[in-house]
């Protein structure tokens, strides 16, 4: 069976043979126990099924265990029943011996897109926690990491609502859908340096911009915002791989517009990694029309934003007085600071204003359409 589906086929074997009726039985039944009982059965019934595999029993045994059969069954509607059946047991998996080896890769994923049938974001989860580990550190196959990109690629075609659902449900038993350590993992394999492309690149970068979304979805905490913040400034230095820097500089740029008080965590970093602060510190200043709103919007906001500025220009200045051996940085980091701390002093402040317009139009006026009347009315000197 595993031999000759695909998995999009193979997804759907063996409860596709059976009858209506008896499904539907057969999970009312489900329904009726107790669930702690059910991640057990699966812990069980894998157990039972991967014993053996991958068909190393003769051929009389295997007649004379028809119940192998029935086992597949019973814990393909058990896992879209009750998906957290198979997410509570991930970490026994990863620790049992039975369960390891890429002999093992095809039950296991076969186990998790069925957890997916019953929940996107379980499947998801199992991706994350079990399988893009293994990607990372290069033990897999090409034939293995083919049909691990098959079942996320699966996860997100499978259902036109995916995105919705994922966005909605970005955690999952108090654990990020997708923590910054694995967000982490999966910017560095869609963004290799040029001469470590492969072929799975190309399906990494296809599915990056859902991913990143997910982990970044909203009220993600302070915590895990400072983290991705840490490991997105660090690679935003380029290191010799332009691909790399620019994804990592757009992750940081969102992460400081999402929550300002990253820039304290910003100034924590700065001259450890002063190249990523340049370019970090440019990207502000090119596309601050894009961002001046979000980093402005409230006063607590842009004092912290000023605090930031003024605490890197004494750094730069303290830099380049003792005479450190490459200025330049330091120097372009400089102006880069003075530009953004004077947009931020200009007037009485976007976020006032912002307030303002929309108060006179009853509340009617969203805070992007007011920040657009507020340019045009600066740019003509006058505001009434």
């Amino acid at each position: 069976m595993f031999e000759e589906y695909p998995l999009s086929k193979l997804i759907d074997v063996p409860i596709s043979l059976i009858p209506k009726p008896l499904y539907e039985k057969s999970i009312d039944f489900i329904n009726t126990l107790p669930f702690d009982t059910l991640p057990a059965f699966v812990l069980w019934s894998s157990d039972l099924i991967l014993t053996e595999w991958p068909g190393v029993v003769k051929v009389e045994q295997r007649n004379s265990n028809k119940s192998k059969v029935a086992t597949f069954v019973v814990l393909a509607m058990a896992l879209r029943t009750q998906p957290d059946a198979l997410t509570l047991v991930l970490t026994n998996m990863k620790e049992r011996p039975t369960y390891q080896g890429q002999d093992k890769l095809p039950v296991i994923i076969w186990m998790m897109a069925q957890a997916s049938q019953g929940d996107l974001s379980a499947g998801l989860f199992s991706w994350v926690q079990t399988l893009l580990p293994l990607v990372v550190n290069e033990c897999c196959s090409s034939q293995a990491i083919d049909l691990i990109l098959q079942f996320v690629e699966m996860i997100f075609s499978s259902n036109p609502e995916a995105r919705a659902v994922l966005l909605n449900e970005p955690v999952r038993h108090g654990v990020r859908l997708i923590p910054p350590c694995s967000f982490e993992m999966f910017v560095r394999l869609t963004f290799p340096t040029p001469s470590a492309r492969v072929e799975s690149t190309q399906r990494f970068e296809a599915i990056y911009p859902l991913l990143k979304e997910v982990a970044l979805a909203p009220d993600i905490s302070a915590n895990a915002l400072k983290q991705i913040f840490t490991f997105s400034s660090k690679l935003a230095g380029g290191q010799g791989n332009p691909a790399l820097a620019n994804g990592a500089t757009a992750i940081a740029i969102s992460v400081l517009t999402q929550n300002v008080d990253c820039f304290k965590q910003w100034d924590v970093l700065y001259k450890e990694n002063l190249e990523a602060s340049v370019a970090l510190l440019n990207e502000l200043v090119d596309e601050w029309k894009d961002h001046s709103l979000k980093l402005s919007s409230s006063s607590s906001d842009t004092l912290t934003v000023k605090h930031a500025m003024n605490s890197f220009r004494m750094k730069n200045e303290k830099a380049i007085t003792e005479g450190v051996a490459n200025p330049s940085l330091y120097k372009e980091a400089d102006q880069s600071c003075k530009l953004i701390s004077r947009r931020l002093s200009r007037g009485i402040g976007i976020a006032p204003l912002t307030a303002m317009v929309i108060a006179a139009a009853g509340g009617v006026v969203e805070a992007g359409a007011a920040h657009a009347l507020i340019y045009l009315a600066r740019s003509k000197k006058s505001f009434s």
